[in-house]
């Protein structure tokens, strides 16, 4: 049982203050964020390169290395979340989608859910950002994109996790 309630409501997420009774029957008191949730594609070209995106993210007021990703819109599955950003954010359409996993991001406060995908097949179309996004798009060898998750060059948890999924499905089922 959880009594909510709502202290604000944004474009892109909410915030509640809720009651929830825990597993041994007490009742605590929680700052709840609030998302829609959102979808990411690791897009993988015929050259066997993965493309990444260097993106301006205003809340840490720097660029940062990631993979193509959006929130998913009211009624709009993860699958065609991510045709639809691939698009926009890199200018490329995929033959083929296909899920890798999930993620909780941060299940200390939000209960955001990210569906993670490869696209592959990919065909060049008209890249169409945002008014608000700045992008980059770097193409780079799967190899070199996990050497920086390792030395710590891609901090973003999303990309860190998809590249950690596909490079383990390439490499086959372990005895």
């Amino acid at each position: 049982m959880k009594n909510s309630v709502e202290i604000f409501n944004g474009r892109l997420i909410s915030l509640a203050i809720e009651e929830h009774r825990l597993p041994d029957g007490r009742r605590a008191e929680f700052e709840v964020v609030h998302h829609p949730g959102g979808a990411a594609v690791l897009p993988l070209l015929d050259d066997g390169r993965v493309v990444l995106i260097r993106q301006f993210r205003p809340a840490l007021g720097s660029m940062v290395l990631e993979i193509p990703a959006g929130r998913l819109e009211p009624g709009e599955t993860p699958e065609a979340c991510v045709r639809r950003e691939l698009v926009e954010e890199v200018g490329y359409r995929a033959e083929t989608v296909v899920k890798l996993g999930e993620m909780l991001p941060a299940v200390g406060f939000c209960d955001e859910r990210i569906h993670l995908f490869v696209a592959t097949g990919l065909q060049p179309a008209p890249q169409a950002l945002e008014p608000d996004e700045y992008i980059e798009v770097l193409p780079m060898p799967l190899a070199d994109a996990l050497a920086m998750v390792s030395a710590g060059q891609i901090p973003d948890g999303k990309t860190q996790l998809a590249l950690l999924l596909w490079q383990t499905r390439q490499a086959g089922p372990r005895p």
